[in-house]
Order: C-alpha cells, then sequence, then structure tokens
C-alpha cells in the first residue's frame, strides 16, 4: 500500500523524465507534498524492492553507461538515481571518467562548479579509493542525510558533489598514486587515478573528503601519496593551489554521522586557493581573454586551418578594438604567402591546409593597403577553387568523408561569399549530414566511425555557422543548411555536461570533458542566437560553456585538456583513448579565442 501511494504521488510530481547527465528538478520549498515525494524516494532507495522497476522505468540507463556496467554498478546507479530525485543539489547523475574495462566512473554532480557568484562552500566526497566497494554505500548515506535530514543552514551554505566508487568492478591492478603528471586520459593501465583527479580538482572544492570502510567514524589526516594528500599539497600539478582534504573511516551505518562529523569540523572553513584560481579565471571578461589569446598564438605559423584560424580571430579582435599592433602581428605572419616567397599550398592538398586561405579572404574583403588586398584576391581566389573541387556532389575532392570537412571545406567559399563558392558550401553542408548525421542529430566522425567525436561536431557546428551567416536568405540550400544546424544545436545542447563543457565523445558521459568542442560550441551556439537562428533558451547553455571553458584556460593563455589531432577511428575505444594536451596550444588557443569574441557580441550592448 506504502508503495503504491508513493507511485502514485511521485507520477503526479515527477518533472520531466531524466536519464543519465539530465537534471532532476526538485520544488522548493519543501511543501508536505514534497517531503512525501522525498520520503518516498527515500523508501524506494533504501528497500530496493518493486520501487526499483519504477526508476528504472524513469532513469533508463543511457547505452553508453549500460553496456558494460555489472550488476553491481546498475545498482549503484540505480541508488544514485534514486538519491538525485530528492529536493536539491546534487541532482544530477554523471560519471567522471571511464575505466580500461569501459565501467563509467559515475558520480552525482551539481551544476554550479563554475558559478563564482554564489558563496557557499563546496565539498566533495570521493570512496572506493582504496578498492573497497563498500566505502560507496557510506558515501551515499551521507548525500542521502544530507539532501532529506541536514538543517536548513547546512544545505544554504554548502554545495555537494559525490563520487561514490572510484574503482568500479575493482579491476585495478596496483593502488592508486596521486598526483597523476600524465597520461590523461590514455594511461595504458590506469586512465581511472587521471580521470578521478580532473575530476575532483574542475568540481572546484574548498573541502575533499575520502571515504573508507574502517570499525568506527574517524577523522584522519590524508596519507601520503593519497588524493587528499596530493590535494593539499601547493605544488600539487594542477596549477591552481591547494584543498583541505580528510580522510574518514567508517562503519556501514556511519553515512549520516560522517556528515554531521565534517560539517561541524567544516564550520569555519574558507575558500580554498584552487577554488579562488579558478573563480579568477571565470571572472576574465571575453575581450581580457581573447586579447591573452590573441597576442600568445599562434606559436607556430603555418598554411593550415590552426594558425589561420588564430589569424582570422586576431585580425576581428584588432578591428573591435582599433588595436593597430594586432593588426601588424598578423600582416607580419602571412607576409610570406602575401609576398610570393612560400606557397600556398605543398605538393599533397588536402582541406587542413587549404582552409589555411580563409584568413586571406578576410584581408580581401578588409584591408585599405591596395597591395595587400590584391595579393589576398589572389590567394583566396586559390584557397576557393581547391575548396570547391568536388569528387562527387557535395563530396570534397581533398577531404577525407570526416565531419572535419564541414569546416575545413567551407570556412574558405563562406568568407569569399563568391555565389558559385557558396553553392559548393552548401552542397558539401548537406551532403555531409545526409550520411554523418545521426537521428538524434549528432554527427558521427566518418561513416565508418560511429562515434560523437566532440572536436567533430564542433567542426560541424561551425562549418554550418559559417556558411549560415554568408547564404543569402534566398538561397535554396538556405533551409536544408539551417535545419541540419538546428537540429545539432537540440542536440548539444541536451548533451552538455554538468559543469558546462562537453565532452570528447559527445554522448559518453564518461568521456573526458574537452577544451576544444567546447569552445567551438559556444562559438556556433553564440553566433545562432546573436543572428536568430534558434531562441534565446540557449542563452544559459552558452553562459555555462563559457564560464566552464573560462576555467579551461590558465592566465598566460595555456590550455586544459585539448584531444591532440584525431583522424577518424572504428570505435568508441578509440576516440576514448585519445590523449588530451595541456599547455601550449595552437588549435586550442585559437578556437577559444574565437568562442571569447562571439561571447562579446552577443553579451555587451550594441
Amino acid at each position: 500500500m506504502a508503495f503504491a501511494y508513493c507511485q502514485i504521488l511521485y507520477l503526479a510530481d515527477r518533472p520531466r523524465s531524466p536519464t543519465i547527465d539530465s537534471t532532476i528538478q526538485a520544488s522548493p520549498p519543501m511543501s508536505c507534498r514534497s517531503l512525501l515525494a522525498a520520503a518516498c524516494a527515500l523508501l524506494l532507495f533504501e528497500t530496493a524492492l518493486p520501487g526499483r522497476a519504477l526508476l528504472d522505468g524513469i532513469h533508463a540507463p543511457a547505452g553508453a553507461l549500460a553496456s558494460a556496467q555489472t550488476t553491481q554498478d546498475r545498482s549503484l546507479q540505480g541508488q544514485l538515481e534514486a538519491v538525485a530525485m530528492l529536493p536539491g543539489e546534487p541532482r544530477i547523475v554523471s560519471a567522471a571518467g571511464m575505466t580500461r574495462r569501459d565501467e563509467a566512473i559515475l558520480t552525482l554532480e551539481n551544476p554550479s562548479a563554475f558559478e563564482t557568484s554564489r558563496a557557499v562552500r563546496r565539498l566533495v566526497i570521493v570512496g572506493g579509493l582504496d578498492g573497497n566497494p563498500d566505502g560507496a554505500q557510506i558515501a551515499l548515506d551521507a548525500v542521502r542525510w544530507f539532501k532529506a535530514a541536514a538543517p536548513k543552514a547546512d544545505r544554504q551554505q554548502w554545495v555537494v558533489s559525490v563520487l561514490p566508487s572510484a574503482d568500479p568492478g575493482q579491476g585495478r591492478a596496483r593502488a592508486f598514486a596521486f598526483p597523476p603528471s600524465k597520461g590523461f586520459f590514455d594511461d595504458a593501465e590506469q586512465p581511472e587515478s587521471r580521470y578521478i583527479w580532473r575530476w575532483v580538482t574542475y568540481q572546484v572544492p574548498d573541502l575533499v573528503i575520502e571515504v573508507q570502510v574502517g570499525p568506527s567514524l574517524q577523522i584522519h589526516p590524508p596519507p601520503a601519496g593519497s588524493l587528499g594528500a596530493a590535494l593539499a599539497e601547493p605544488s600539487n600539478g594542477t596549477g591552481l593551489g591547494s584543498v583541505q582534504s580528510m580522510l574518514v573511516t567508517a562503519t556501514q551505518a556511519d553515512g549520516a554521522a560522517l556528515m554531521r562529523a565534517v560539517l561541524a569540523r567544516a564550520v569555519s572553513l574558507e575558500h580554498s586557493a584552487l577554488r579562488r584560481a579558478i573563480t579568477q579565471r571565470v571572472a576574465r571578461a571575453p575581450l581580457a581573454l581573447a586579447h591573452v589569446l590573441a597576442e600568445r598564438y599562434p606559436v607556430d605559423p603555418g598554411m593550415t586551418y590552426i594558425p589561420s584560424l588564430s589569424w582570422l580571430y586576431t585580425w576581428k579582435l584588432a578591428t573591435l578594438t582599433r588595436d593597430e599592433s594586432l593588426r601588424a602581428k598578423v600582416l607580419s605572419q602571412v607576409r610570406p604567402w602575401l609576398a610570393g616567397d612560400k606557397p600556398l599550398f605543398g605538393d599533397r592538398i588536402q582541406l587542413n591546409a587549404v582552409a589555411g586561405a580563409m584568413v586571406f579572404a578576410e584581408l580581401a574583403k578588409t584591408t585599405e593597403t591596395d597591395s595587400i588586398r590584391q595579393a589576398a584576391a589572389r590567394l583566396t581566389a586559390d584557397g576557393v577553387a581547391r575548396s570547391m573541387a568536388e569528387k562527387a556532389p557535395g563530396v570534397a575532392l581533398h577531404g577525407f568523408g570526416w565531419s572535419d570537412d564541414m569546416f575545413l571545406g567551407t570556412i574558405v567559399p563562406a568568407r569569399a561569399g563568391s555565389p558559385e563558392a557558396l553553392d559548393a558550401a552548401g552542397r558539401l553542408l548537406i551532403e555531409s549530414a545526409r550520411q554523418l548525421q545521426r537521428p538524434d542529430g549528432l554527427f558521427n566522425h566518418a561513416a565508418n566511425a560511429p562515434a560523437a567525436w566532440g572536436r567533430g561536431n564542433g567542426f560541424a557546428a561551425l562549418g554550418l555557422a559559417e556558411t549560415l551567416t554568408a547564404l543569402p536568405v534566398t538561397h535554396p540550400a538556405r533551409s536544408r543548411v539551417l535545419e541540419v544546424y538546428r537540429r545539432l544545436m537540440a542536440a548539444m545542447k541536451a548533451q552538455q555536461a554538468p559543469d558546462g563543457m562537453w565532452r570528447q565523445v559527445v554522448d559518453t558521459p564518461g568521456s573526458y570533458r574537452e577544451e576544444t568542442v567546447t569552445a567551438l560550441i559556444v562559438t556556433s551556439m553564440a553566433r545562432g542566437v546573436r543572428l536568430g537562428w534558434i531562441d534565446r533558451s540557449y542563452v544559459p547553455v552558452i553562459r555555462r560553456g563559457w564560464r566552464a571553458l573560462l576555467a579551461h584556460v590558465v592566465d598566460d593563455g595555456t590550455l586544459v585538456d585539448v584531444c591532440v589531432s584525431t583522424g577518424a577511428g572504428p570505435t568508441r575505444r578509440y576516440y576514448l583513448d585519445r590523449p588530451a594536451t595541456s599547455g601550449t596550444d595552437d588549435r586550442g588557443g585559437a578556437m577559444a579565442l574565437g568562442a571569447a569574441l562571439e561571447v562579446y557580441q552577443l553579451t555587451e550592448p550594441r
């Protein structure tokens, strides 16, 4: 009878059916009805009897996570979902990473990691680092008590995220060691420690608690080599500063007591050095970041799309700010091609090189110097001709048939703007969508590469946005190109990670959260809102993506987690294992610069 009433009440009050990574919105304040719903969720969580079927029916596991899950993992996911249904934060079931055995490292997160305006303190709880799966139950019980029974003052002062089981399946060959210095996120033996390290630090904690099973409830200093000890060191390799940490041992019945003890001990805790560092990053204005990136990149000038994208955006920034030093930088770096000292293309022509001519298309339209304009026009014409070359209608002669072609093969025609060039760009986009766009709106990287690679979807988005910017309203291809763009934007909106990033494999919650796809989607989405192609419901998505991107760009313009150059691969695992680099990166810098300019144009008063 109690279960039947809970089911009726839940069905009456439930929000839109969520899945992995979906937001379960509770209605504050807690009315009697909400309290009853919370009690029912607690009952279902405790019993795991008939309620499991109901919860599974509402929270169908995403295929990306369900495929390799053990029975234990599925039980953990169900318990996370039950806790997520309770009113308040955390409320998003997601994943911090993937094990070498394709098991998701599940999390329960809040969406406010990079919201700098909130004065609350941030607590991150991690269980299972010692290899004992029973710690997961203690960690979840602690969060459940916090959401359902903690004093209102505590719930107003703290925001919590939890990673209950750091070693799902207990398959690790050796103990985790922190901090990891390399192998993000492709380490052959232990990618898990890299995922956990990055997830914990970019949850922006003020306090980190490691939970282990023990004979009694005790709080200890973290031992050497542990996650907590590494975080407490100012020189911990993050470049962000230290975080206070505790190791808490507890029995299976101590979850609520653990949380009470931790909150009591941390009552006067200040914001961590790490949090202060990320807060400073996220507070930067778009043009301030744009100047840092424009002055730093490209480090390696050459005639490919990567340096040219930096030059294109730097020229735009110079125009917006009337910065003649930036104009001079661009002209100095492209002078060898303008003067004919270097050939535009080598013996082997590919679209990534052809797209380098985009900067000359811009110079041909905007420079006031006749000699530069004429030389740029000649180079642009060569780039347009190579871009338009087809081996079949809509199939680029110099492309690979990847989603990359949607940007690399259209950017020069779109910037040049001639009718014939725009016709070719429209054909390429429409044919690529026919071959690669999935029913859910995302793009596979290639016809024989069945994975929604992050930057591959970013390339598709930016190619669509650039071409739509140039296509006349009456162009016969425009309506179809706009439809493809809108489907992709809706799909990316649904796949945004809890912290605002997008992922290396877009629809795999445990895939690492990657800088270039985030930059490209922010750019393309902001352009779409600004020019009226999509509605303003996308603005919060853009803002969250922009804050997340800011967090991944260091003060000096170096970057965090940029996927390396990636050709088409046959499996999802291939994309999961593509290395993420951090530091100086021309590609990531150029793409972040573009995002900064689009966010500025969208948000600044005209």
